[in-house]
Order: C-alpha cells, then structure tokens, then sequence
C-alpha cells in the first residue's frame, strides 16, 4: 500500500479530540486514495469499523432524512446491513461517498454531541453537489474539520519509489544549507522528477507505473480516469426535481476544460475568455471555471498587483492563470507522445506549460495559493517562505532568468527571497539567484 502524508493528519484529528469532538470530512478528487487510507488508518487506530458506503448502499439514504436520534439511526443501519456493529467508544463509523448522502451529513452533529462515537467521511464534489434545491439540509458547522487530499506530492511519489529516509533527510539539509547534492544523487532524483512529470500522482496510476515499467498500461489507467472525470461532469450537474443534465453549463464546462492546455502552451499572461470562446467572457464562463476548482481538477493562479504580504489581499481577481492539479494527467490531455521527450530530456512542443504545471502542481499539493507576477517583466511564481515575499522562476533546462535577476536587483520591490529551478545542481550566482534543482520545489513549504 502507498504511504500517505493523509495519515499522519488523521493522527493528529483523533488526538484533537480529546478537546472537542468533530467528525473528520476527508474531500478531493475520485481516485485519490481516500477510501484506501482512511480503511487503513481505521483498522489500525480502533477497535471496532462501520463502514457504510452511500454509493452501493443507495437505499440507506432515507434512514437519514426523518428527524431521527443516534439510536434510531444505529437501530435501523443494523437492520439493513449484515456484519456491521457499533460498539460505544470503541468505534469509528466511516461514511464513504458523503456527497451521496446529504441527510448523513446533516447527522453528523447528532453523533458528535452524542459523543459514543467518531466518524471518518470521504466525499468527491462535497462543494458541488449534495444540496439540492428541492430539500434543504444543514452543514453541521462547528462539528467537521475538513482536509483536502490530493494525489500523491513528490515526497510520496520518492516514498513510493523506494526512495530511503536517509537520501530525502539529505536534500532536505542541503536545501537548508544550501550546499551541493552529490552528483550521482542529484541526477537520480532528476531523472525520478522526470519520471514524476509523466506519471503524476493518482494513485491507480502510480501503481499501475511501478508494478510494469509501462508507459503504454499507465497511459490507459490514465486516460479511464480521465473519461470517467468527464462523466462525472454530466452526473452532477442534474437540474433540481429530475435526472436531466444541465447541458448549457456541461458544455460550458467542458469548453473550458478543452481550452486549458492551449492557453498555458501559449504561454498567456493571463486566462483569455477571448480564446475559449469569441467574445466570452467572466460573467459566461466563470461558473464552468468554479466548478472544475471545486471538482479538484484544476487550480488558479493570480497575478498580484503588488508584491507584499498578505498576498492573498494583493491578488487581482480577474486576472489569473489555470493550471492542472496533476501533471500526469495533463500530458494525457495534450493528445501528444511527450513521455520519451520529457525523459530524454528533447522535449520543445509544450516545454513551458508543462514545468510551469508541474511546479504549480507540487505547490498545491503543499496546500499553498498560487500566485504570480506580470508587470513590465513575468516572475512564474510568488509565494510566502519563511515570512517573506519569494520569487520563483522555473525553468526545464538551466537558461538565463532575466525576470528573476531584475526584480530582485530592482529596489523598488525589496524581494531579498529567491529560487530559480533548474535542471541543476544548487548554487548561487553572482547576482543572488539561488538556483536548486527543480525537485526540490516540494521543500519550498
């Protein structure tokens, strides 16, 4: 099983409880790895597990829409599901697919005051879907801590790989320190970066990857689980009162969608409405944009009218990029036979979209807000590193970063944090880049 970075936070939720009880709300993407991990961590942690599943048990949902108590709730779960006990203070209930069962959700502050026992849920779209016009239900707040998961970060991806403690320990003292990798390390982990680029962080995918050496049986997993996401498009966006789709919005969805990689291969200074759609706009596609961040497929990027913190009170609203929130999959959207040039290290058709996704990509997975800086010159990333104001510049081989040296050179601005990501080695320049291999960028958090 892939060790997950989920874990350790489930940890820290079950002590958390000793101070207020809250159920745990695990969300993000289908195929992440939710239902696996928080199995794992179940059985480990208690002694006893009732896991119910909204999905294949469909018809439990009306036990959740009357104004029930705890009991009533545990008496008629049992009457429905073999196999299944709920022992006081020794059990954790998991609710899978929550999203499934908005009245569950609504219960779950019934079972917290209760308090004989903690709930795990999982739930894809929780943001989108589960609320429908028709029937009001309430979000028990104060009652949920909420994480989001993601496919695997860099870090798992090396876990994953066999990469040992002690070699990870190393680049970590060597960022710190900001000394030389040994070379021989040093091009193994870039070599596993390209790797990473290709494969992404889903699951399915990085087991499939791993257990064949294939890139051919990677691509399939890959591209099912692509054509499924676009299902899921449809599925949940049911107009209220039937089961038709809302085919205005699908399809301004999935223009959108379409659109994403074409606009970071331009290498815009910003999402052009004009290039989804002629004459389009914010106030047409700004819906479709939203829901795919919910959906967990893709992330924005801001362009910041002024480099000071808070950054997040900087950000200009209308003036953003799109990035994937998996690299991996990414490539399979480009409809392009860009492994072998990624890992040869030949890749030209769609060089800058891709690095720039990537680093994006790891700083989601590190929770981070992504934000960047277009003026007279463009720096592809800002962000906040040991409570200052940090200049990113990524580049896929190790050329001349022009942006980056002006800004940090230019007074005005007072940016004293820096890194230019490289297919290199660590080291700084007479100007006072700091260059680091781009496998590092995990380590900017």
């Amino acid at each position: 099983m892939l060790k997950r970075k989920i874990t350790q936070k489930m940890i820290e939720w079950k002590r958390s409880l000793t101070i207020k009880k809250k159920a745990l709300i695990i969300k993000g993407l289908r195929q992440v790895g939710k239902t696996t991990s928080v199995l794992d961590f179940a059985k480990n942690e208690y002694e006893n597990v009732a896991y119910i599943n909204f999905t294949f048990n469909k018809s439990l949902k009306d036990i959740f829409d009357s104004d029930l108590n705890v009991d009533e709730i545990i008496r008629n779960l049992t009457l429905r599901l073999k196999d299944i006990a709920f022992i006081p203070y020794k059990t954790v209930i998991i609710f899978d697919e929550l999203q499934e069962c908005p009245g569950a959700r609504t219960a779950i502050k019934l079972f917290m005051l209760d308090g004989r026992f903690d709930i795990i849920a999982t739930g894809s779209l929780l943001g989108l879907r589960g609320y429908n016009k028709g029937k009001s239900y309430e979000i028990p707040v104060g009652f949920e801590e909420i994480i989001e998961m993601y496919p695997l970060d860099f870090e798992e991806y090396l876990w994953a790989r066999g990469v040992k403690e002690e070699v990870i320990d190393y680049i970590k003292d060597c960022f710190n320190k900001k000394t030389k990798v040994d070379e021989f390390i040093n091009n193994e982990l870039l070599n596993i970066f390209k790797e990473y680029i290709c494969v992404g962080g889903m699951p399915d995918v990085v087991d499939t990857f791993l257990k064949t050496n294939d890139f051919n049986e990677m691509e399939k997993i890959k591209r099912s689980l692509l054509n499924s996401f676009q299902d899921d498009f449809g599925k949940h966006l049911e107009d209220s009162g039937d089961t038709l789709v809302n085919n205005q919005e699908l399809n301004k969805i999935m223009t959108v969608y379409r659109s994403i990689p074409n606009q970071l291969a331009k290498e815009n200074k910003k999402f052009m409405f004009s290039q989804v759609k002629e004459k389009g706009s914010n106030r047409e596609f700004g819906d479709a944009i939203n829901w795919l961040i919910e959906y967990g497929l893709v992330s924005k990027c801001y362009n910041l009218k002024s480099l000071e913190l808070p950054l997040e009170g900087n950000k200009i609203e209308d003036c953003f990029k799109l990035y994937f929130n998996d690299t991996g999959l990414f490539l399979s959207l480009l409809d392009l036979n860009t492994y072998k040039d990624i890992i040869d290290g030949t890749l030209k058709v769609y060089k800058g979209a891709i690095y720039e996704n990537v680093i994006a990509d790891i700083f989601h997975k590190l929770w981070k807000k992504l934000y960047y800086f277009n003026k007279t010159f463009e720096i592809d990333f800002i962000t906040k590193f040991k409570d200052e104001v940090t200049a990113i510049e990524v580049k896929s081989t190790n050329g001349n970063a022009k942006a980056l040296k002006e800004l940090i050179t230019n007074p005005k601005y007072n940016i004293k944090s820096n890194f230019k990501l490289i297919y290199g080695n660590v080291g700084i320049n007479p100007s006072g880049i700091v260059t680091i291999p781009l496998y590092m960028a995990f380590l900017i958090n």
